[in-house]
């Protein structure tokens, strides 16, 4: 069990002087927290600014500023290098950690990741969300890498809530001892890449189900938004994954089914970008000259429709009522 200030809490920011402040005084809250390193990511909004003011005046404080925009794996990558704390978390922008988040985590010493539960706030109620929390057993599991990537494939029809969005704490040595860190070409998955080359090198993931982290969900969010070169770049990480590993076969059809599931996202988001840039008649003209991505393409746009009809409103998922929506489920008794 640690007991002493040993995390460095890294945040990559990008115009977010509206959540930045809460973000970081909410690890600073933290005991266990010796290092937080913000990396203003070339913000033209006073991100950078708005995180100073959330100084608390214990030197624990370090923000960085790019002039032009990296992306998130090279500001997290920076801010890696420059700090020293031997345990690292990453912290999202615009979310915020529930205090006392870090004493359940560290508990145990038998991991080289451990994350816990998120829950998911709706941005109009962020400030309600400690209230609402929902207290659960602990309940510890070890993910392996068949479960970890099955566990980032969606599926129809179920909310959006992959396992790669958990933020884990990581162990500086076994980083460092393995040379990993985050592709700096990825601006999507970067997380979910990181942790699979981790698990393909014998890294201990443990997951507790007691909630700490608050993931804010905003129509405008950044992660939200992402390009379809950013949808190439992930497939091309697994398949860059199984040509560089001798995965175990489990672990290497998990991985090639999550290189299809993305390449189909990929097939269906470059036919509509053709069709958008240049015509339908273009975009057949595509699917024409890749068979192979006709089968997502139809697909894609038979669910997006079946979808609309389900809920022509848009109507928001996160919370309902006095509920908070939660990424793992509460354990069984």
């Amino acid at each position: 069990m640690v007991t002493r200030a040993s995390i460095c809490v890294i945040i990559a920011a990008k115009n977010a002087a509206d959540t930045i402040e809460t973000a970081v005084r909410s690890a600073l809250r933290e005991p266990e927290v010796a290092e937080v390193v913000v990396v203003d990511d070339g913000s033209n909004d006073g991100t950078e600014l708005v995180a100073r003011r959330a100084d608390d005046t214990s030197g624990r404080l370090n923000v960085i500023r790019f002039d032009q925009n990296k992306g998130p794996s090279a500001a997290r990558n920076h801010a890696i290098d420059i700090s020293s704390a031997p345990l690292i978390a990453i912290l999202d922008a615009d979310d915020f950690f529930f205090q006392g988040r870090f004493q359940r985590m560290l508990a145990g010493d038998d991991w080289e990741f451990v994350a816990d539960n998120i829950a998911f706030v709706d941005a109009d109620t962020a400030s309600q969300a400690p209230q609402r929390l929902q207290q659960f057993a602990e309940s510890p599991l070890f993910l392996d890498l068949p479960t970890f990537v099955d566990g980032n494939i969606s599926k129809p029809g179920v909310r959006r809530g992959e396992i790669g969005f958990l933020k884990p704490i990581m162990r500086r040595t076994f980083l460092d001892k393995h040379g990993l860190r985050y592709r700096e070409e990825m601006r999507l998955g970067e997380d979910y890449d990181l942790y699979i080359r981790a698990l393909a090198l014998g890294a201990r993931y443990k997951v507790i189900h007691s909630c700490g982290y608050a993931a804010v969900v905003r129509g405008n969010s950044l992660s939200g938004r992402h390009r379809t070169e950013d949808l190439r770049r992930l497939y091309e990480a697994d398949r860059a994954l199984l040509t560089s590993s001798s995965l175990p076969p489990e672990a290497a059809d998990a991985v090639r089914r999550h290189e299809r599931h993305v390449r189909g996202k990929y097939e269906l988001r470059r036919f509509l970008d053709i069709k958008s840039q240049s015509g339908p008649l273009a975009a057949i003209a595509y699917i024409a000259r890749h068979p192979a991505a006709f089968p997502p393409v139809a697909t894609g746009i038979l669910r997006d429709k079946t979808e609309r009809l389900r809920n022509p409103g848009g109507v928001s998922v996160t919370a309902q009522g006095d509920s908070l929506r939660y990424l793992l489920s509460a354990p069984a008794k």
